[in-house]
């Protein structure tokens, strides 16, 4: 039988590294859901995909998710808020190439019309952004995304933020 490291060590610290080193590792997504004041919903083209998407992104290593929200829209909508917190998180099975992800949405809130109007994208990933009534928001999204936009809008209607897994309410 073998003993476990006393802690504090530097045998300690390795024992946690191979605990960790085999511990599954997330892929995480951060978007957020914008009204204007009609309550239209905001959504970006992205250049390298086909649909319209919520603005947000994909977090970096070991950067919090709502650290990635902001970070993906200053960089893509030069736009800098306070968000007004999480709308659903949802866990989204292993698909083609990918493994499995945590895909956050954060309440944006109503922007402005002057920033509203203002907006445009800031970088080469995005092509467009454009406010649409939520029902037309939610058909121009891919069917994941659009499950889990339409969850966090009734997340927004109901003030209870949602567990999804695969744009479903959890089990």
């Amino acid at each position: 039988m073998t003993t476990r490291p006393k802690p504090g060590t530097a045998e300690w610290d390795e024992y946690l590294a191979e605990g960790n080193a085999k511990q599954a590792r997330k892929r995480v997504a951060a978007d957020v859901l914008f009204r204007d004041e009609s309550g239209r919903v905001l959504l970006v083209k992205p250049t390298y995909k086909e649909a319209w998407d919520l603005p947000g992104g994909m977090a970096e290593t070991n950067e919090p998710p709502q650290a990635a929200a902001h970070r993906e829209l200053r960089e893509e909508l030069g736009l800098t808020v306070r968000l007004r917190g999480l709308l659903c998180v949802d866990w989204v099975a292993p698909h083609g190439p990918w493994d499995d992800q945590l895909a956050f949405i954060f309440d944006g809130g109503t922007l402005t019309p002057d920033v509203s109007a203002s907006l445009h994208p800031q970088d080469h990933e995005l092509s467009a952004c454009e406010f649409f009534a939520p029902e037309k928001a939610l058909s121009l999204l891919p069917p994941r995304t659009r499950r889990r936009a339409a969850q966090a809008l009734r997340a927004l209607d109901e003030q209870q933020p949602r567990y999804l897994e695969n744009g479903q309410s959890g089990h």
